[in-house]
Formats: structure tokens, C-alpha cells, sequence
């Protein structure tokens, strides 16, 4: 598996998870946002949600729950370099507007909920109450990691490859 696969799309047991989302506009419309420099939000959050289903399902643990609110954790519009907030910083408040944006598409159990506003644990205070949220923020910080320095790697690689010549 590569950077640029996406394993999701053969999954026909997780795309039926999140099958009443995925083709909300207002989901579809994170396509369009750039996020991490080198990916968009919505593959992002596909990245996001589906690693942490696999982990998830492997475990034993609530995979729909999981796979939902790992797609819907970043359902926010603002590009959070330029807009800043008196409530405090993008780590605490872009958790409460995807929960809010999230409540408007569908119901959110109280695992969901908690998946989705403690996503952002370790740059904020309150940890994950649920295992599931403990996979989902872990998973997030992996996916952000790996979505910001693939790319940068890939043309480091290429530049040794053509210097070695």
C-alpha cells in the first residue's frame, strides 16, 4: 500500500458503514480543502476513518462507531492557518464545530461524540473517555504525520536518485 492508495474503496463491509454520509455534499465538499499541505480533508478523514476501523474491527471494538466519527472528526471549512478564535486555539475548537456540522448530518451516539471532540488529545487537556477514541486520536496523529512527510520523502528520494548519477 502506498501514500496515494485508497484501500477504503474495495471495502464494500466499511463503505456500507458510512454510506449515508460519504455522499453528503457537506462531507464531499471537504474534497475541495487542502489539508496537512499535501492531501485534502476528505481523504484525510477517509485516511482517518478507516485505519481506525481496521484497528477497530480487528480488535473487537465498535467499528461502525469508529468508522463514522473517524470520517466525521474534521468536519469543519475554515482554513485553520488564517481564522483564529476567542473561544481559544484550532486544537480545542475545530473538535466542537465538526461535532456540531456532524449532529446536523446524523445522530451521534455518546461514543461518537466523544470520539470527535477528544480527537485532538495531546494539543488539548480532557482525554478520550472511550478505547475507540484513544484509536481514533492516535490514528489522527499517525495520518497526519505520515499525509505531511510522504510526499516531501518521495521527492527527497527522487533528488538523491538523480544526484547519485
Amino acid at each position: 500500500m502506498t501514500f496515494y492508495d485508497k484501500p477504503w474503496e474495495q471495502d464494500e463491509e466499511y463503505l456500507e458503514l458510512i454510506s449515508d454520509l460519504i455522499d453528503r455534499p457537506e462531507v464531499q465538499k471537504l474534497d475541495e480543502i487542502v489539508h496537512h499541505h499535501h492531501t485534502t480533508r476528505l481523504i484525510h478523514s477517509l485516511n482517518v476513518s478507516y485505519n481506525s476501523y481496521r484497528i477497530a474491527k480487528k480488535f473487537g471494538m465498535k467499528s461502525r462507531e469508529v468508522a463514522r466519527a473517524g470520517l466525521l472528526h474534521d468536519l469543519f471549512y475554515y482554513d485553520w492557518r488564517d481564522t483564529k478564535f476567542e473561544e481559544g486555539s484550532h486544537a480545542y475548537v475545530h473538535p466542537r464545530i465538526a461535532y456540531e456540522n456532524a449532529l446536523k448530518l446524523t445522530e451521534l451516539s455518546e461514543l461518537e461524540k466523544d470520539i470527535i471532540i477528544k480527537h485532538m488529545w495531546g494539543a488539548t487537556v480532557a482525554p478520550p473517555k472511550y478505547k475507540e477514541s484513544f484509536v481514533v486520536t492516535m490514528v489522527d496523529k499517525y495520518c497526519a504525520i505520515k499525509e505531511s512527510s510522504t510526499p516531501v520523502a518521495y521527492k527527497w528520494r527522487a533528488f538523491r536518485n538523480r544526484s547519485a548519477h
